[in-house]
């Protein structure tokens, strides 16, 4: 699995709708624009993602993590729970989004194990909406 690493590659991919949500996670799917055939006279345009490569984005804005350990935090958990469920997700490109804060009240400390179980277990139910599609 790669990782998407340009901000052109990212918007591309959330320009697609969502495929999966949870209460603070979003995941969008690149969706590859149909081929042009052969007879057509309109230029075929070239794919922004490697067909078969697995890719995956984690965003996490800080207007919902404001402190950098738990962003941190949070795209370390993006990419181990992604490892796991490798096999079960199409091969194209993926972007895993932040779109809500963790309380910090519930959280006090920005990098508690409750919030890295917390984030685990909701990552989770986000791919496995995916892989049971």
């Amino acid at each position: 699995m790669e990782r998407l690493k340009q901000w052109s590659d990212f918007k591309a991919v959330m320009s697609a709708e969502s495929i999966a949500r949870t209460p603070h996670f979003v995941l969008h799917q690149w969706q590859p624009v149909a081929k042009v055939s052969l007879d057509s006279e309109l230029p075929e345009r070239p794919s922004l993602f490697i067909d078969g490569v697995l890719m995956l984005g984690a965003l996490t804005p800080k207007r919902w993590a404001k402190h950098a350990v738990t962003r941190n935090l949070i795209r370390r958990q993006i990419h181990a729970v992604s490892r796991e469920f490798e096999n079960a997700l199409a091969p194209t490109a993926y972007v895993v989004r932040l779109r809500a804060t963790f309380h910090p009240q519930k959280f006090v400390s920005a990098s508690s194990d409750l919030l890295k179980k917390t984030v685990r277990e909701e990552l989770k139910q986000l791919f496995n909406k995916v892989s049971a599609a």
